[in-house]
């Protein structure tokens, strides 16, 4: 008597057959896919800034405060210029001496205002940019976006190299990469959209403490 033997089946979960070795990911898709990041983290300066820069029109650049105080300061800045390529501070008499340092005071004076009128809008920018900068640093956590070709010093490796793994201080975290562009960009696109300082209205606007010996006599 012949007898038909069943065939056997095997569960796939208890199958003693090796499985194929999970393939690593090789260097170049690294490469790509930190590149990757890296353009995404200037994209999202880029438009960090610009929205940035639209707040501070809507909240400051289009009042007619600023507009005034800007346009003082551009006229005392030339005034001043003037004065002092005409004289020179060692032809100065003790009256053009004193005219001048009151020029100087009223400019300091004029520039603080408006440093005054700017501050208004920037804790309101910044407040709402730090929400959307911890959004975007939950995202980048823990992954290298850039290879910096230098190794920062010491004090600046706990922000470059924040939150990752390993000791090679050229790994550069989101937050440090993301500094650097918004820097770099915001000042290009102040220029770009006309709302920088005039390079004279910065030269005085940094005399905040002009020398107390300058016009002595």
């Amino acid at each position: 008597m012949l007898y038909c033997r069943e065939k056997e089946t095997v569960s796939p979960f208890f199958s003693t057959s090796p499985r194929p070795p999970v393939p690593s990911p090789s260097s170049s898709s690294i490469v790509v896919a930190m590149w990757a990041d890296t353009l995404l983290i200037v994209c999202i300066s880029v438009c960090t800034a610009l929205l940035g820069e639209g707040f501070t029109w809507l909240l400051v650049y289009r009042t007619e405060k600023y507009q005034r105080l800007k346009l003082d300061i551009e006229k005392q800045t030339k005034r001043l210029e003037r004065k002092k390529e005409a004289h020179g501070d060692a032809t100065l008499d003790r009256t053009q001496k004193k005219r001048m340092e009151r020029d100087e005071e009223r400019l300091k004076n004029t520039n603080r205002d408006l440093m005054l009128v700017k501050m208004k809008s920037m804790f309101a920018i910044g407040f709402a940019f730090t929400s959307l900068l911890s959004m975007f640093n939950s995202i980048f956590d823990g992954k290298v976006v850039a290879k910096l070709p230098f190794t920062p010093i010491t004090w600046v490796q706990g922000l470059s190299h924040r939150n990752l793994l390993g000791e090679d201080f050229t790994d550069c975290s989101f937050i440090f990469l993301y500094i650097l562009c918004t820097m770099s960009i915001r000042q290009n696109i102040q220029k770009a959209l006309g709302f920088a300082p005039s390079r004279a209205a910065s030269k005085q606007s940094s005399m905040w403490g002009p020398d107390p010996n300058k016009y002595k006599w």
